[in-house]
């Protein structure tokens, strides 16, 4: 064995100790979402430690989101805010169809990618929030993803929730974590909007518009901290590479956003 092989195969063992350490389950399910930048080495290395921890029976679930085919995104409002009807309606025309075969999601990071390109990974079908997971629990916690549902019941966030799923921020922060939206579908009448994307069809792409509940992230940095400090013990903190993570159940950080989220929104607070 080369002395580069061995010090990359000892480099990913000691990222696979820090998540055992953090907590992660062997054999178990994780939502992971990850900053390389902020971790620092490959996507490649992180997804073998990450493979390392969970072991052979354990399955790894990423987001790959694609704002990038919907007018109705933040991605779209902001890249046209400014230009002319004419300089929009060619950003609009040019937005890529959803397959989920292919499509990237480039926003999602490195090891997100990753995931999605790997042989055997399994992709859910919803044009703008798809999930990819690899692992033998994969086809079961990504299929049914109804294209109406970004988040909700009929989402890969619910079998992640049945499953006991953990979720890793790895170098990111509680703004990111997804899992909050599935407490905004199981609040008390949540408020809804309509959703457009273009998607691949038989002639080539086609507009769809949808009705889903109105998702708002802008307050789950706030809904995290209030997590921590609630739940003593529950958010597991260190550092996976070079990077500060925590290691949190999903089911925990859910029910208790389901809560903070009905009284604080209510509020306006």
């Amino acid at each position: 064995m080369s002395a580069v092989t061995r010090h990359l195969l000892l480099g990913g063992e000691r990222t696979a100790a820090q998540l055992h350490e953090l907590g992660v389950r062997r054999g178990g399910v994780l939502l992971a979402h990850a900053s390389m930048r902020a971790a620092g080495g490959s996507a490649e290395d992180m997804a073998r430690a990450l493979h390392r921890a969970l072991g052979p029976a354990g399955t790894l679930v990423v987001p790959s989101f694609t704002p990038e085919n919907s007018d109705t995104s933040r991605a779209y409002l902001d890249r046209v805010r400014g230009l002319s009807e004419e300089a929009g309606a060619a950003v609009r025309a040019a937005m890529p169809a959803f397959d989920p075969a292919v499509s990237p999601a480039p926003t999602m990071g490195a090891l997100a990618e990753l995931v999605r390109l790997a042989p055997g990974a399994r992709r859910s079908g919803h044009p703008q929030t798809s999930f990819a997971g690899l692992g033998p629990a994969a086809g079961q916690l990504l299929a049914g993803h109804r294209p109406d549902c970004h988040l909700g019941e009929d989402s890969p966030l619910a079998r992640l929730y049945e499953a006991d799923a953990q979720i890793l921020l790895l170098g990111t922060g509680f703004g990111h974590c997804t899992a909050f939206h599935l407490a905004e579908y199981r609040r008390p009448a949540p408020p809804r909007r309509l959703y457009r994307c273009v998607v691949a069809s038989e002639g080539g792409r086609r507009w769809w518009e949808y009705e889903d509940v109105a998702l708002d992230d802008s307050d789950f940095a706030r809904l995290g901290d209030d997590f921590v400090r609630a739940r003593p013990g529950a958010v597991g903190a260190g550092r996976v590479g070079s990077a500060p993570s925590r290691l949190f159940s999903l089911r925990a950080a859910v029910d208790f956003a389901v809560g903070w989220i009905t009284e604080r929104r209510a509020d306006g607070v």
